[in-house]
């Protein structure tokens, strides 16, 4: 430190010495490098610029953005409720090794971590490799649960469309032997469910199974080498056409143009039973033991589908691929279909909105003995129906209340703020939800017009006069009426007034 002070003074007194006179040439060059030597010690020590911005591909969240969040989070959780699930939470990271070879071409997305103490760790990429991990270490083979988390993917953000680095994810699974697809069926009728409630405008939830899949590929002249990344060259054609998707099988993946032109004539089928029934009659997907299989499962899970009620946002789409590579039976993926909003003028399109599949063979790659737990869920992406619904409120200007208050205790006169700790403590230890401003004297009217500005329905006001009687007023924001309440009753008075609402 007395090094730079000393650098320093000598700085400032050549640059007084120049300003009084001309400085010879070795002086000049004397300075040149004290100056060099100034700004690497830095012009402003102690004030560091900081650059205010969140990382790429993460947000900040509101009280308004949270509380349209919580909305979602709250018919999403009761949902998973209604059909008996268990919650579970896992670590944020996991052992590298747990999530390598997991993930397929997608793998390049995980997040790794520096070594700490000799843990080579990655933050997880998805709920359902630590699920996994988790029924394997604790041999557990039945179970139904949900876990809603933060997950982390090295992707190229398009936050535009609620695509994002950082994100939640919303699971429900089902894991244990059971007899087959009626676990599947439960999850499509949760996906139904859940869009339907949150009323998110005409979704289709495409279905296909991971062997139909194998077995065409196998029909089609697909090596076995190539299986995954002709799936995952498949699994585009919701985004590029066709055209696009055979020019990189066949351009860049090496696949025969034959073959891909025999895969072009049945990824571009999709239909419902009819279609299900038409290709258990195809001369050579018939003849093909996993097709066969997937096909028959497939004609099942439509009959227990149709039980439900559910078939009309169901569409057999041999297009759909996941490119996950744990998926081993049926797969699926809710769309929401192009729609103009009344407030919007583009439509919205922001991809799927909820997915998953069957999953058999994933917790056995953890098992020490390799026993497997047959499993299936649905992952629903809370962030691109989270992106729909702001820009929905934002264009309809609806007012979105952020807290929960239930009533704003205040003062008529001056010299009551000891009444009004006394009351809002006794509302606090009730359960009810109160709130009073932090100022000794605030004027009524300011009071009223918090309540206005924030939607707190309720104010309990105390006043000299209310005090001798034994009463408090309460005001009704909405409609301005005022009524006096015996202070034994408030707490009563105000839990039937705001369940009301």
């Amino acid at each position: 430190m007395a090094e730079e002070a000393a650098v320093r003074a000598q700085v400032e007194a050549v640059r007084r010495l120049k300003q009084d006179k001309a400085v010879p040439d070795e002086t000049a060059k004397e300075v040149a490098k004290l100056l060099e030597m100034k700004a690497q010690l830095g012009e402003d020590e102690g004030k560091h610029k900081f650059v205010l911005k969140t990382p790429k591909g993460t947000r900040d969240y509101g009280p308004k953005q949270m509380a349209i969040r919580e909305r979602v989070f709250d018919a999403i959780i009761s949902c998973f409720r209604r059909h008996g699930a268990e919650v579970i939470d896992t670590p944020v990271f996991e052992l590298k090794e747990t999530l390598t070879g997991k993930y397929g071409e997608d793998s390049k997305l995980i997040y790794d971590l520096k070594d700490q103490g000799g843990e080579l760790l990655s933050l997880r990429y998805d709920l359902t490799v630590p699920f996994a991990r988790y029924l394997a270490m604790n041999k557990i083979t039945n179970i139904k649960r949900y876990h809603i988390a933060k997950v982390y993917r090295r992707d190229n953000p398009a936050m535009t469309r609620g695509r994002y680095r950082e994100f939640y994810q919303c699971d429900f699974d089902i894991a244990g032997q059971f007899d087959p697809m009626i676990p599947d069926a439960e999850c499509l009728k949760i996906v139904c469910e859940i869009l339907s409630d949150l009323q998110l405008g005409d979704f289709v939830i495409k279905v296909n199974d991971r062997r139909i899949l194998d077995g065409m590929f196998a029909v089609c002249g697909v090596p076995d080498s190539k299986f995954r990344t002709i799936c995952s060259s498949v699994d585009k054609l919701d985004k590029v056409p066709w055209e696009e998707v055979r020019n990189e099988m066949v351009g860049e993946k090496g696949l025969s143009p034959e073959a891909a032109d025999r895969i072009g004539e049945y990824v571009q089928l999709h239909g419902g039973l009819d279609l299900i029934e038409q290709l258990l009659q195809d001369p050579k997907l018939s003849q093909n033991k996993l097709a066969k299989e997937g096909l028959g499962d497939m004609k099942l899970l439509f009959e227990y589908l149709m039980l439900f009620g559910i078939t009309g946002k169901i569409s057999f789409d041999l297009s759909l691929a996941r490119g996950l590579d744990y998926y081993t039976g049926v797969i699926f993926e809710a769309v929401l279909l192009h729609q103009k909003n009344e407030h919007v003028e583009e439509p919205v399109s922001v991809g799927s909105v909820a997915g998953g599949g069957r999953y058999d063979g994933l917790v056995g790659m953890f098992d020490p003995k390799g026993r497997k737990v047959p499993c299936v869920g649905v992952s629903i992406g809370i962030e691109r129906i989270f992106s729909i619904l702001e820009q929905r409120l934002e264009a309809s200007e609806e007012k979105i209340r952020t807290t929960e208050t239930q009533v704003l205790v205040a003062s008529a006169q001056k010299k009551l703020l000891e009444e009004r700790l006394k009351l809002i403590a006794e509302l606090w230890d009730a359960g009810i939800k109160a709130e009073m401003l932090y100022k000794k004297n605030p004027k009524l009217l300011n009071q009223l017009q918090y309540c206005e500005d924030t939607g707190i329905p309720l104010v309990a006001i105390v006043g000299e006069q209310e005090l001798k009687d034994g009463v408090v007023r309460l005001r009704i924001v909405a409609t301005r009426e005022e009524v006096n309440v015996r202070r034994e009753s408030l707490v009563e008075e105000i839990r039937i007034r705001t369940s009301q609402r």
